[in-house]
């Protein structure tokens, strides 16, 4: 959305399903991928069970990307990219969207900003002609950059300044990442979004919005050597940019101190925490080393906290009932090290304190015992079934191919993942847990009414 800066996917339904997409049994539905002159990739992801069609174009730009004092320049572009350019005036586009009965919208992540819109499949043809055109024609004038900066600003304040969890948020993050760039807020601290100008934007739209930095994924009733045609049309007539340098950034030195991040706030009711840990994205494993721990760390989270099949869940909100909720997640669809987050919240008389001992627990447990086959194969399977809700959407499937090409992962990748995670090992799960969560390394944030209360 125009008003939103993160989306999360994770890998374990991002490659589930996309290779239940790429090797669909009757052949029909197999995914292609090509490369125009210019160096966009394409990707077509047939589905024909509607007449529709989603158009996706993705840029391997996010915060993380962006220069020293200028955090929340990819978001503030994502909202530039809806002004007008050199051959449209400002809101053409939304209204052809809007006349023909579609729908759009756009998002930024740390690791990629996207735009998509979904419309029938004789409308493609328009949708990426529009999207060409704003790829390099964009007006950009004080004019509109001033206005649209003070609609960032209010995003901020309604979204993240009167939000308390939102705020924890933020500085739980600049708490874990003592140098890599996650630690910036997506949206961007106020004080450097409130300075940024025509000359930040210019910059920015220079650098990074060209077709060798963007990956195109169309999603429907539609075929690749159609695909190819329109794209070659519209897309393959945009020029080439600058090669841009790998995408090195700063990287996380060894953490050896837990730290605690406290918020009290008269408008929490209930108080909650969360503690998280640094551990390899796939992406990242895959260029140190660490092969296969991601894999681990999906089975890992998904056993203690995935559902209410989890041992989280299991134990502190069904059988002790002290928690309102208690769970875990994995973001493993990042370009760099990535957070394996645990959290919980008290119900009736239990203390925040008992609540958060009993997740160090079940965790304790883990390592010190590990997990059994059974728990390790009902994860699995969990997995599986998660893929058929994915599968429904063909948004969703677009953003699953699209997050995974922009975080360094490849088409290979979705299609090998089943394998990768059958060899997964209880010992694996063990070792991971061992490995990482280590609770002299954990960084807890607590939420809390004004009056400092833990429950």
């Amino acid at each position: 959305m125009r008003n939103s800066f993160t989306l999360i996917v994770t890998f374990a339904t991002v490659l589930w399903a996309g290779t239940a997409m790429a090797q669909d049994a009757a052949g029909q539905n197999k995914v292609s991928n090509f490369l125009l002159g210019n160096g966009l990739e394409v990707v077509v992801i047939p589905d024909r069970r509607a007449p529709v069609v989603t158009h996706m174009l993705w840029y391997k730009v996010g915060g993380a990307d962006e220069d020293p004092g200028k955090s929340g320049i990819a978001h503030f572009f994502e909202h530039l990219m809806f002004k007008g350019t050199k051959n449209h005036p400002p809101g053409e586009f939304s209204r052809r969207v809007a006349e023909i009965g579609g729908q759009e919208n756009a998002f930024t992540s740390n690791d990629y900003t996207a735009y998509f819109q979904q419309v029938s499949p004789d409308a493609l043809k328009t949708m990426m002609t529009y999207e060409a055109d704003r790829m390099r024609n964009l007006i950009l004038t004080d004019a509109v950059i001033g206005p649209e900066r003070d609609v960032i600003l209010e995003e901020r304040n309604s979204r993240v300044d009167s939000d308390p969890g939102g705020l924890l948020s933020e500085e739980i993050d600049a708490t874990l990442y003592q140098n890599h760039p996650y630690r910036i807020p997506v949206i961007g601290w106020k004080q450097e979004i409130e300075k940024l100008n025509r000359t930040d934007a210019t910059a920015f739209y220079d650098r990074f919005y060209s077709p060798n930095n963007a990956v195109l994924v169309v999603a429907g009733d539609v075929d690749a050597t159609n695909v190819r045609a329109l794209a070659e049309e519209t897309y393959g007539k945009v020029p080439r940019g600058p090669d841009l340098p790998p995408r090195v950034r700063p990287q996380e030195p060894e953490q050896n101190a837990s730290r605690t991040v406290t918020m009290s706030d008269q408008r929490v009711t209930l108080p909650s925490f969360q503690k998280s840990w640094v551990v390899p994205s796939y992406a990242s494993a895959e260029r140190t080393g660490r092969d296969g721990e991601p894999e681990a760390l999906d089975i890992l989270s998904e056993i203690l906290g995935g559902g209410i099949r989890s041992r989280l869940h299991q134990e502190l909100v069904v059988k002790r009932g002290i928690a309102a909720s208690a769970g875990a997640y994995f973001t493993g669809t990042a370009l760099d090290d990535t957070d394996i987050v645990f959290y919980g919240s008290p119900r009736g008389g239990a203390k925040l304190e008992e609540v958060e001992a009993a997740v160090d627990a079940e965790i304790a447990k883990v390592i010190a015992d590990g997990v059994t086959p059974d728990e390790l194969d009902r994860a699995r399977n969990r997995f599986l079934r998660s893929l058929i809700f994915a599968r429904d959407s063909q948004a969703g499937m677009a953003r699953i191919y699209g997050s995974t090409l922009t975080t360094g992962g490849t088409i290979e990748d979705i299609d090998q993942w089943p394998e990768r995670v059958k060899k997964v090992t209880v010992k694996d799960v063990q070792d991971v847990a061992r490995k990482y969560l280590d609770q002299s390394r954990a960084v807890t944030g607590y939420l809390l009414p004004k009056t400092g209360k833990a429950g």
